[in-house]
């Protein structure tokens, strides 16, 4: 008898995953704008048993917004199996665009993208470039990176999997101050054109991603000398780097407005 587990082929999850999004959209009386992948799968090291890390943007119909009281304004379901989903409200996520927010900004740009319905992606995208902001994109990678740092890889032997959490970090640091720009999700992009080839670093670096991606358990073992010495020397560099970065252009309240009121015509058919 074979006792192995099921696990799903990728194909499968595709539409387990397009199901629970309908299931969403009836259960919470949404629309879903955009749904994407957002962990490890989108940045390029998954492992076979990886989860699927969904997230979207939603909207309600124009009477939830027409109260006097707070409402929540994310949807998150509880993790099933190999699938976490959540999302957040389209005036939560607007109001986080304001201030350049990451994780927003990488949603955006996930090369795996599950759903894009109406144009409200489209548009935040446009405008994204105008807004983004260096200083608050670096500190979010750089407190990313040193908290994965402390917690996980002090000591001779380490948790080698977290690597990876410190490492893309750090690299998203090294883009932000070398191009000015957001950060590509890949880590191999990152890698490519951020880690010398034939390097120490680069081999440390390169021989652990061929380890993830074959499935191999990454768990406790000795500290990889050069990725723990560029951990440690960008950590201190970026902590001064980041102070010294602009703040980036606020993006004009009037265009969002604009742009959640016309998301409303479109995804309810309604005059706002």
């Amino acid at each position: 008898m074979n006792n192995m587990p099921h696990i799903e082929k990728p194909e499968n999850f595709h539409t387990i995953i397009q199901q629970e999004l309908r299931r969403i959209e009836e259960e919470e009386r949404v629309r879903i704008l955009y749904a994407c992948e957002s962990g490890s799968r989108a940045w390029g090291f998954p492992s076979q048993d990886s989860d699927y890390d969904v997230r979207f943007l939603y909207i309600r119909p124009v009477e939830w917004y027409l109260s006097i009281f707070d409402k929540r304004d994310v949807i998150e379901k509880p993790v099933s199996g190999m699938l976490d989903i959540n999302g957040w409200d389209l005036r939560k996520a607007l109001n986080l665009f304001r201030k350049s927010n990451p994780p927003l900004l990488e949603w955006l740009q996930s090369p795996i993208i599950y759903e894009e319905n109406y144009r409200t992606a489209g548009l935040i995208r446009a405008i994204s470039p105008l807004t983004f902001s260096p200083k608050s994109c670096m500190y979010h990678y750089l407190h990313m990176a040193r908290g994965n740092f402390r917690d996980y890889l002090q000591g001779e032997r380490v948790r080698a999997k977290k690597y990876f959490y410190v490492i893309r970090p750090l690299l998203a640091c090294c883009w932000i101050e070398q191009f000015n720009d957001m950060p590509p999700m890949s880590f191999d992009v990152l890698v490519e054109q951020l880690v010398p080839e034939r390097s120490g670093l680069r081999d440390e670096i390169d021989a652990l991603l061929v380890r993830k991606k074959a499935g191999e358990e990454l768990d406790d073992g000795p500290r990889l000398p050069y990725i723990h010495q560029f951990i440690e020397e960008k950590i201190q560099h970026f902590e001064q780097a980041a102070a010294q970065l602009p703040a980036g252009q606020p993006v004009q309240d009037e265009q969002l407005d604009e742009l959640f009121r016309e998301t409303l015509r479109e995804a309810w058919a309604v005059d706002v």
